[in-house]
């Protein structure tokens, strides 16, 4: 399960994606940003798997992992 705080956060990053834009995400296919963010909402296998996907970056990114 997602908790809110979560589902919060990756629903506002996933809306500042270009809306012409695709992201795969595994065997589950490719989305658009608003499947996304409905799978999210939904705490789907998708939505589970994005809010890992995006914690994961999130992490690198506080640790200096990731660099822009």
């Amino acid at each position: 399960m997602i908790s809110e705080d979560v589902k919060e956060l990756v629903i506002a990053k996933l809306s500042v994606m270009p809306s012409d834009r695709k992201l795969a995400v595994g065997a589950f296919g490719e989305f658009t940003k608003e499947q996304l963010i409905k799978h999210v909402e939904d705490d789907d296998d998708v939505g589970r798997k994005i809010a890992e996907i995006e914690i994961s970056f999130l992490k690198a990114v506080a640790q200096g992992k990731v660099y822009g």
